[in-house]
């Protein structure tokens, strides 16, 4: 795991409150699916993006998926102690630390980055102000208003209206206030020649005065000669005109608010109940978006981990009976068809009607299954034995194909994939494999020894036996893995070849032969599978695999020498 500052912009655009971002590389695992599981990855988080790659030599291709922690929501698993479960709307990633140390430093970056993202953040609300929410706030109740004004006609006529006296109204206070600049122009005029009077009279008291000027009245008073300028006559505004139209206009505003006024309310009762409606939609809006988060958050997505075997599965024993079901019909399904797309061999003949035999031969498929029901620690480990009698192969072939790893692949449809880990012997070898997985059920891989053995008959009368024997072992160049669960088994395939007399001189064919087979099995499948889920899936899939194998045996030897 790498650690590195890093930083973008310029000193002048950086706030010094905000802290440096870290990026953070290392190695998580991360869940793909639910054929592959848990795989390693190279998770990098970096500049508020949590990406990862295939490995860390492949960053130069460029990253398999990114996720934004702005709205990020991060869960540490409640069971899991190195789970780390990221969801962004209905992505999710599940992750896997190392150890819970590696898990804390991780979600604590995580929630670091996630705190310095562009918007959410303090450093970001001052940053951006809060002009944008009050002009935002304006605007959708000036639209709102808008919409819910022209839902009534007469409403919007008192608005026109309104209009109409605004402007006559702004024209006659322009037209007032000229008249008002004019008045104090006067006054000031009047006052200045009224001041130069006084100063003559002061210096020439027996001048003559001029007409239009002051006079002295009995009381010894001074008159203003000069009479004031005419309203009428001043810049040819008509003040007691002006005054009735202005008196008339505002009352006709007054008049057009009150219509306005008595019209709202008329429709306060319908908004009233629109709004109660919309609230009421809203809330339960409000509590089906958060009743679902809590689902969300109690269970992850289907198909994720969660949803998988496990001690703390999610998913009940019905759902994970009818999702086993499901996906064993899906692969017999795929197998018929494979199977249709082949040549098929005719069958062999049927045993004769007088043959000693015959009760046996006309049962080709027909297995007898025998279990007994044991648990230990609630894990099944059911016995389990099956009786079988297939003509026209010996016993030794049905061992040899049984244990010959060349053919495992041409019969064996359950298996993913497999590889010999050592070679004891000839005849015994170390076999680790791994079989594909049906979901829910976790996927399971075994390593065990496998031996083929000829046990002579200690009496002439009887048939010799052929045997292959199967048994879990341990191998240091195959341990045990998270990905897989490791299965024990202890199985064993017992084959005789029984052998009725040609008539006449005849050779003996494969129409002579008979193999009785007898299979025993006791597996311990490990995890934690319902029990139920487990023998029902032990009674379907064992004849079928019992009659898969004699088929594929009696195709590979039809018309080939026997092999006693």
């Amino acid at each position: 795991m790498s650690e590195k500052s890093s930083s973008s912009g310029s000193d002048e655009d950086v706030d010094p409150e905000s802290a440096q971002h870290v990026e953070l590389g290392g190695v998580l695992s991360k869940w793909t699916n639910y054929i592959h599981g848990w795989q390693d990855r190279w998770v990098v988080l970096k500049n508020n993006t949590l990406s990862y790659y295939k490995s860390e030599d492949e960053r130069e291709y460029g990253c398999r998926g990114s996720l934004c922690l702005r709205k990020a929501v991060i869960t540490p698993h409640e069971f899991d102690e190195c789970r780390i479960d990221i969801s962004v709307n209905d992505s999710v990633w599940y992750l896997r630390a190392e150890d819970p140390e590696h898990r804390l430093q991780w979600i604590e970056s995580i929630e670091l980055h996630k705190a310095e993202s562009g918007y959410g953040s303090e450093t970001s609300l001052r940053r951006h102000g809060s002009m944008l929410s009050l002009t935002s706030a304006a605007s959708a109740l000036s639209a709102t208003s808008t919409s819910s004004f022209k839902k009534g006609h007469r409403l919007r006529e008192k608005l026109a209206e309104m209009e109409t006296f605004r402007d006559i109204l702004c024209r006659q206070v322009d037209t007032l206030q000229k008249y008002f600049d004019s008045c104090a122009d006067v006054v000031s005029k009047d006052e200045f020649q009224r001041d130069r009077v006084e100063e003559d009279e002061e210096d020439f008291p027996t001048t003559a005065r001029p007409e239009g000027e002051h006079n002295h009245n009995n009381n010894g008073s001074k008159e203003k000669l000069f009479s004031p300028a005419s309203p009428k006559t001043m810049n040819g505004i008509d003040f007691k005109g002006e005054a009735i139209t202005f008196k008339a206009t505002t009352a006709g505003i007054l008049s057009t608010l009150s219509h306005c006024i008595e019209l709202m309310v008329k429709r306060e009762d319908s908004w009233q109940k629109r709004v109660d409606k919309e609230l009421e939609k809203r809330r339960r809006v409000e509590d089906a978006y958060k009743s679902a988060m809590n689902e969300l958050k109690k269970k992850s997505h289907y198909g994720g981990p969660d949803y998988e075997e496990g001690p703390n599965s999610l998913i009940n024993e019905d759902e994970f009976f009818d999702a086993v079901e499901a996906a064993l019909d899906r692969q017999d399904k795929i197998e018929e068809q494979c199977q249709s797309e082949k040549v098929r061999i005719p069958r062999l003949t049927p045993v004769p009607p007088g043959d000693v035999y015959s009760s046996i031969g006309t049962h080709r498929f027909a297995a007898k299954v025998y279990r007994r029901e044991v648990e230990e620690n609630g894990i099944v480990l059911d016995p389990l034995k099956a009786t079988h009698a297939v003509k026209g192969v010996t016993g030794h072939e049905l061992c040899h194909y049984f244990w010959d790893t060349a053919v495992r692949m041409d019969w064996e449809t359950t298996i993913e994939n497999f590889n010999v880990v050592e070679t004891l012997s000839d005849n015994a070898v170390i076999v680790y494999q791994t079989h594909k997985r049906v979901w829910p059920a976790s996927q399971r891989d075994v390593l065990y020894l496998s031996a083929i053995r000829k046990i002579l008959a200690t009496n002439e009368n009887d048939p010799d036996t052929w045997l292959v024997c199967n048994f879990s072992v341990d191998h240091d160049n195959a341990l045990p893995t998270n990905r897989c669960v490791r299965a024990k088994i202890n199985v064993a395939m017992i084959c005789q070849t029984l052998v009725s007399p040609p008539e006449g001189d005849k050779e003996i064919s494969r129409d002579n032969i008979l193999c009785k087979i007898t299979y025993v099995a006791n597996v311990n499948p490990g995890g934690w599978a319902p029990a139920t889920v487990l023998r029902a899936v032990a009674k379907r899939e064992y004849p079928k695999f019992l009659k898969r194998f004699t088929s594929f045996v009696q195709e590979k030897t039809a018309g080939k020498p026997i092999l006693f």
